[in-house]
């Protein structure tokens, strides 16, 4: 049986949470209760999704023992800053997930895949992923839907490979349990929970999401490395400069040219320069 529990924090906060052993999808169930009349402010958590899903549609495997964990809240904040909440998670989960590996487990990144300060022992990558060993451990999806007086509901969804991780992807994938490390989906969720508190705090409606932006900048894979975009079929290759006030990609072309990138599948070092 799954044993959630809310961490000290985001209990003072006034989050709710509903557990689960298995769900189909913790968003789907999240999306529903804002078509009920959720409020927000409720998490949704399960050690196995049989109907999970990731960016574009893409089937997000969830065997037991992994956690998805899904937030539904209602910010009030303008439509252009909602989609800097995929910062603010990934904030979040490189705090929890740090706290919750020993020191010295996680090795530097392949590909140049480490974070940026030549620290980190988990790195963030663009636009929603969480890596260590350059291997992606954990993704992260937002989804918004309307309330029924007209204001978005928004939908994060965070998956955290604990006992194993899929094979078979277009990147390296790690877990928990890859790493040597026995904690469980449950410690995971209650470090992110209270994690979360703080990232959404910093981020203030909005207003803070320069500060999210710069620690997430810390932390972020890839920075100064050669990296390679690709959208719908179209590669684009450069260096990786940095992430603006937006939360864009920038690629710096070999004759100096800046492109921000706003969605796209990332390669880093070799990788980038091997694929077409």
């Amino acid at each position: 049986m799954a044993d959630f529990l809310l961490g000290a924090k985001a209990k003072s906060a006034g989050y709710r949470l509903a557990g689960f052993d298995a769900i189909g999808s913790t968003n789907s169930e999240a999306l529903a209760a804002a078509a009920a009349g959720d409020p927000g402010g409720i998490w949704f958590a399960a050690l196995q999704q049989t109907a999970g899903r990731g960016r574009r549609g893409r089937e997000w495997h969830s065997p037991q023992g992994n956690l998805a964990a899904s937030l539904l809240i209602v910010p009030d904040a303008a439509p252009e800053l909602i989609a800097t909440l995929g910062f603010v998670a990934g904030v979040a989960l490189n705090r929890a997930l740090s706290s919750i590996l020993p020191d010295g487990m996680v090795r530097i990144g392949i590909d140049g895949a480490d974070g940026a300060d030549g620290k980190s022992r988990i790195a963030l990558k663009w636009p929603n992923d969480v890596l260590a060993d350059g291997g992606k451990l954990a993704g992260i999806l937002l989804e918004a839907t309307k309330t029924g007086d007209g204001r978005s509901a928004i939908v994060i969804g965070c998956g955290v490979n604990i006992v194993a991780a899929p094979q078979g992807t277009p990147y390296p994938a790690t877990s928990l349990a890859n790493l040597g490390t026995k904690r469980t989906a449950e410690d995971v969720f209650e470090a992110l929970s209270d994690a979360w508190v703080d990232a959404f705090s910093l981020w203030d409606d909005g207003r803070g999401v320069g500060k999210v932006l710069e620690i997430w900048r810390g932390s972020a894979a890839g920075i100064g490395a050669p990296v390679a975009v690709s959208q719908d079929g179209i590669v684009r290759r450069g260096i990786f400069e940095t992430i603006d006030s937006a939360g864009r990609l920038i690629i710096r072309d070999d004759d100096g040219s800046r492109f921000p990138i706003t969605a796209g599948d990332v390669h880093f070092g070799a990788t980038a320069s091997a694929r077409s």
